[in-house]
Protein backbone atom coordinates (compact mmCIF):
# COMPACT_ATOMS: atom_id res chain seq x y z
CA UNK A 1 0.00 0.00 0.00
CA UNK A 2 1.05 3.46 -0.86
CA UNK A 3 -1.15 5.42 1.10
CA UNK A 4 0.66 7.24 3.86
CA UNK A 5 0.57 11.07 3.29
CA UNK A 6 4.56 12.20 3.75
CA UNK A 7 3.46 15.96 3.92
CA UNK A 8 1.26 15.34 7.07
CA UNK A 9 2.46 16.88 10.08
CA UNK A 10 1.84 13.87 12.30
CA UNK A 11 3.06 11.39 9.83
CA UNK A 12 6.09 13.67 9.97
CA UNK A 13 6.09 13.65 14.14
CA UNK A 14 5.70 9.93 14.20
CA UNK A 15 8.56 9.37 11.40
CA UNK A 16 11.12 11.35 13.50
CA UNK A 17 9.86 9.83 17.08
CA UNK A 18 10.92 5.99 14.58
CA UNK A 19 14.02 7.31 13.31
CA UNK A 20 15.87 10.37 15.60
CA UNK A 21 18.75 9.83 13.89
CA UNK A 22 17.24 11.08 10.31
CA UNK A 23 15.77 14.62 11.86
CA UNK A 24 19.03 16.38 11.63
CA UNK A 25 19.44 15.40 7.91
CA UNK A 26 15.36 16.66 7.17
CA UNK A 27 15.81 19.89 8.46
CA UNK A 28 19.42 20.46 6.71
CA UNK A 29 16.36 20.00 3.54
CA UNK A 30 14.02 21.82 4.54
CA UNK A 31 16.46 25.20 5.14
CA UNK A 32 17.88 24.44 1.58
CA UNK A 33 14.43 24.04 0.37
CA UNK A 34 13.23 27.23 1.49
CA UNK A 35 16.51 28.82 0.33
CA UNK A 36 16.41 27.59 -2.91
CA UNK A 37 12.53 28.33 -3.54
CA UNK A 38 13.63 31.77 -2.82
CA UNK A 39 16.38 31.71 -5.36
CA UNK A 40 14.73 30.01 -8.21
CA UNK A 41 12.03 30.80 -10.70
CA UNK A 42 10.81 28.16 -11.68
CA UNK A 43 10.92 24.19 -10.81
CA UNK A 44 13.23 22.86 -12.95
CA UNK A 45 15.65 25.69 -11.54
CA UNK A 46 14.99 24.89 -8.68
CA UNK A 47 15.48 21.05 -9.15
CA UNK A 48 18.61 21.41 -10.69
CA UNK A 49 19.88 23.47 -8.20
CA UNK A 50 18.81 20.37 -5.78
CA UNK A 51 20.81 18.56 -7.93
CA UNK A 52 23.87 20.40 -7.59
CA UNK A 53 23.78 20.60 -4.10
CA UNK A 54 24.12 16.89 -3.68
CA UNK A 55 26.00 16.26 -6.63
CA UNK A 56 28.78 18.36 -4.97
CA UNK A 57 28.74 15.76 -2.03
CA UNK A 58 28.30 12.29 -3.99
CA UNK A 59 27.48 11.99 -7.37
CA UNK A 60 25.60 8.73 -6.64
CA UNK A 61 23.55 9.82 -3.94
CA UNK A 62 22.70 12.48 -6.16
CA UNK A 63 20.60 10.21 -8.17
CA UNK A 64 19.54 8.55 -4.49
CA UNK A 65 21.72 5.56 -4.48
CA UNK A 66 23.78 5.98 -1.08
CA UNK A 67 26.50 3.44 -1.90
CA UNK A 68 27.99 2.13 -4.76
CA UNK A 69 25.99 -1.27 -4.59
CA UNK A 70 22.67 0.54 -4.45
CA UNK A 71 23.63 2.00 -7.44
CA UNK A 72 24.95 -1.04 -9.19
CA UNK A 73 21.65 -2.81 -8.21
CA UNK A 74 18.99 -0.54 -9.13
CA UNK A 75 20.92 0.20 -12.04
CA UNK A 76 20.52 -3.59 -12.96
CA UNK A 77 16.96 -3.51 -12.05
CA UNK A 78 16.16 -1.02 -14.09
CA UNK A 79 17.95 -2.37 -17.09
CA UNK A 80 16.52 -6.34 -16.68
CA UNK A 81 13.20 -5.00 -16.31
CA UNK A 82 13.60 -2.99 -19.82
CA UNK A 83 15.51 -5.50 -21.55
CA UNK A 84 12.27 -8.62 -20.18
CA UNK A 85 9.16 -6.09 -21.79
CA UNK A 86 10.41 -5.77 -24.97
CA UNK A 87 13.86 -3.40 -25.07
CA UNK A 88 16.13 -4.85 -28.34
CA UNK A 89 19.35 -3.90 -29.15
CA UNK A 90 18.71 -2.04 -32.60
CA UNK A 91 15.94 0.41 -31.10
CA UNK A 92 16.99 3.90 -30.33
CA UNK A 93 16.43 5.18 -27.01
CA UNK A 94 15.48 8.21 -25.20
CA UNK A 95 16.47 8.17 -21.44
CA UNK A 96 14.53 11.55 -19.53
CA UNK A 97 16.77 11.93 -16.85
CA UNK A 98 19.51 10.14 -17.56
CA UNK A 99 21.52 11.05 -14.06
CA UNK A 100 25.17 10.05 -14.64
CA UNK A 101 23.96 6.69 -16.02
CA UNK A 102 22.98 4.78 -13.41
CA UNK A 103 20.90 2.43 -15.45
CA UNK A 104 22.07 3.99 -18.71
CA UNK A 105 25.55 2.47 -18.74
CA UNK A 106 23.70 -0.49 -19.14
CA UNK A 107 21.82 0.18 -22.21
CA UNK A 108 24.53 2.27 -23.88
CA UNK A 109 26.34 -1.14 -23.70
CA UNK A 110 23.33 -3.00 -25.13
CA UNK A 111 22.05 -1.10 -27.88
CA UNK A 112 23.75 -0.67 -31.03
CA UNK A 113 26.36 2.08 -31.18
CA UNK A 114 24.75 5.78 -31.73
CA UNK A 115 21.14 4.66 -30.10
CA UNK A 116 21.32 6.31 -26.62
CA UNK A 117 20.36 9.55 -26.17
CA UNK A 118 20.34 10.81 -22.91
CA UNK A 119 18.78 14.28 -21.52
CA UNK A 120 19.00 15.84 -18.02
CA UNK A 121 18.36 19.64 -16.75
CA UNK A 122 21.48 18.96 -14.64
CA UNK A 123 25.19 20.20 -15.88
CA UNK A 124 26.61 18.67 -12.75
CA UNK A 125 25.26 15.09 -13.46
CA UNK A 126 25.89 14.87 -16.80
CA UNK A 127 29.35 15.89 -16.35
CA UNK A 128 29.35 12.75 -13.87
CA UNK A 129 27.76 10.63 -16.92
CA UNK A 130 30.73 11.65 -19.42
CA UNK A 131 32.87 9.78 -16.36
CA UNK A 132 30.97 7.36 -16.18
CA UNK A 133 30.98 6.57 -19.84
CA UNK A 134 34.93 7.08 -19.51
CA UNK A 135 35.11 4.42 -16.62
CA UNK A 136 33.07 1.92 -18.19
CA UNK A 137 35.19 2.00 -21.77
CA UNK A 138 31.92 2.67 -23.72
CA UNK A 139 32.86 5.82 -25.97
CA UNK A 140 32.79 3.71 -29.16
CA UNK A 141 28.99 3.48 -28.23
CA UNK A 142 28.53 7.27 -29.45
CA UNK A 143 26.22 7.84 -26.46
CA UNK A 144 24.68 11.06 -27.00
CA UNK A 145 23.76 13.23 -23.28
CA UNK A 146 22.39 16.46 -23.67
CA UNK A 147 21.32 19.09 -20.96
CA UNK A 148 18.10 20.20 -21.46
CA UNK A 149 16.20 23.32 -19.90
CA UNK A 150 12.41 21.54 -19.71
CA UNK A 151 10.95 18.33 -21.02
CA UNK A 152 9.00 20.22 -24.77
CA UNK A 153 11.96 17.88 -26.60
CA UNK A 154 11.38 20.65 -29.04
CA UNK A 155 14.50 19.77 -30.71
CA UNK A 156 14.80 16.12 -31.36
CA UNK A 157 13.25 14.88 -34.65
CA UNK A 158 9.68 13.01 -34.88
CA UNK A 159 9.05 9.39 -34.65
CA UNK A 160 12.73 8.62 -33.64
CA UNK A 161 12.52 6.59 -30.44
CA UNK A 162 11.19 3.68 -29.68
CA UNK A 163 11.75 3.45 -26.03
CA UNK A 164 11.77 6.05 -23.82
CA UNK A 165 12.59 5.79 -20.25
CA UNK A 166 12.34 7.79 -17.35
CA UNK A 167 13.12 7.06 -14.12
CA UNK A 168 12.59 8.77 -10.86
CA UNK A 169 11.76 11.92 -12.79
CA UNK A 170 8.08 12.07 -12.09
CA UNK A 171 8.77 11.12 -8.93
CA UNK A 172 10.67 15.03 -8.07
CA UNK A 173 7.80 16.68 -10.76
CA UNK A 174 4.92 18.43 -10.32
CA UNK A 175 2.38 17.88 -12.02
CA UNK A 176 2.76 21.17 -14.74
CA UNK A 177 5.96 19.58 -15.77
CA UNK A 178 4.79 15.73 -16.21
CA UNK A 179 2.11 17.35 -18.47
CA UNK A 180 4.60 19.26 -20.34
CA UNK A 181 6.46 15.89 -20.63
CA UNK A 182 3.52 13.28 -22.06
CA UNK A 183 2.18 16.53 -24.23
CA UNK A 184 5.45 16.24 -26.50
CA UNK A 185 6.78 13.27 -26.16
CA UNK A 186 3.98 11.16 -28.46
CA UNK A 187 5.77 13.17 -31.19
CA UNK A 188 9.76 11.60 -30.47
CA UNK A 189 8.02 8.13 -30.39
CA UNK A 190 8.23 5.88 -33.20
CA UNK A 191 4.81 4.05 -34.29
CA UNK A 192 4.90 0.82 -31.85
CA UNK A 193 7.44 2.68 -29.33
CA UNK A 194 6.62 3.15 -25.81
CA UNK A 195 7.49 5.07 -23.02
CA UNK A 196 8.23 3.77 -19.59
CA UNK A 197 8.16 5.83 -16.22
CA UNK A 198 8.46 5.48 -12.61
CA UNK A 199 6.49 7.77 -10.19
CA UNK A 200 5.23 7.77 -5.83
CA UNK A 201 2.15 6.18 -5.54
CA UNK A 202 -0.22 7.13 -3.51
CA UNK A 203 -3.84 5.60 -2.98
CA UNK A 204 -4.77 8.50 -0.31
CA UNK A 205 -4.64 12.14 -1.03
CA UNK A 206 -2.30 13.68 -3.58
CA UNK A 207 0.63 15.17 -1.80
CA UNK A 208 4.91 16.65 -2.27
CA UNK A 209 6.98 16.71 0.74
CA UNK A 210 9.31 19.86 0.65
CA UNK A 211 9.39 20.65 -3.54
CA UNK A 212 11.72 17.32 -3.65
CA UNK A 213 9.24 14.78 -3.85
CA UNK A 214 5.57 13.98 -5.10
CA UNK A 215 3.18 11.82 -4.84
CA UNK A 216 0.36 10.70 -7.48
CA UNK A 217 -2.47 8.39 -7.82
CA UNK A 218 -2.08 5.84 -10.54
CA UNK A 219 -5.10 7.20 -12.21
CA UNK A 220 -4.60 10.89 -11.91
CA UNK A 221 -1.15 10.01 -14.96
CA UNK A 222 -3.32 7.78 -16.63
CA UNK A 223 -5.62 10.29 -17.43
CA UNK A 224 -3.36 13.10 -17.60
CA UNK A 225 -1.53 10.43 -20.94
CA UNK A 226 -4.94 10.04 -22.40
CA UNK A 227 -5.47 13.93 -22.31
CA UNK A 228 -2.56 13.69 -24.51
CA UNK A 229 -3.75 11.02 -26.86
CA UNK A 230 -1.78 8.26 -24.98
CA UNK A 231 -2.54 4.97 -23.52
CA UNK A 232 -1.17 4.38 -20.15
CA UNK A 233 -1.18 0.68 -18.70
CA UNK A 234 -0.06 0.28 -14.74
CA UNK A 235 3.16 -2.24 -14.84
CA UNK A 236 2.02 -4.26 -11.58
CA UNK A 237 4.82 -6.93 -12.08
CA UNK A 238 6.97 -3.81 -11.51
CA UNK A 239 5.74 -3.71 -7.82
CA UNK A 240 6.46 -7.26 -7.79
CA UNK A 241 10.63 -5.72 -7.74
CA UNK A 242 10.53 -4.42 -4.63
CA UNK A 243 11.31 -0.97 -5.79
CA UNK A 244 9.61 1.97 -3.71
CA UNK A 245 8.32 3.31 -7.17
CA UNK A 246 5.33 2.14 -9.34
CA UNK A 247 5.78 2.60 -13.26
CA UNK A 248 3.54 2.54 -15.96
CA UNK A 249 3.84 2.14 -19.74
CA UNK A 250 2.32 4.80 -22.23
CA UNK A 251 2.20 4.07 -25.99
CA UNK A 252 1.27 6.55 -28.68
CA UNK A 253 -2.72 5.45 -28.39
CA UNK A 254 -3.33 2.33 -30.90
CA UNK A 255 -2.82 -0.10 -28.35
CA UNK A 256 0.30 -1.53 -29.98
CA UNK A 257 3.53 -2.00 -27.94
CA UNK A 258 6.84 -3.34 -29.56
CA UNK A 259 6.62 -6.25 -26.86
CA UNK A 260 3.49 -7.86 -28.32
Amino acid sequence: MHSKDRSRISFQFLYAIRHPDRVAGYAKRRSRDAYLRMKSPDHVSYYRAVMASDASRSREGAVGSHTHESWLTLGQLQFDYAVSHGVKPDMRMLEIGCGNLRAGRLFIDYLDAGNYYGLDISPDILLAAQDTIADYGLQAKLPHLTLVKDLRLHFLPNGAFDFVHAHSVFSHSPIEVIDECLAHVGRVMAPGGFFDFTFDRTEGTEHQVLHEDFYYRTQTLIALAAKHGLDATFMADWDDTGHAQSKIRVTLGDGRSLEH
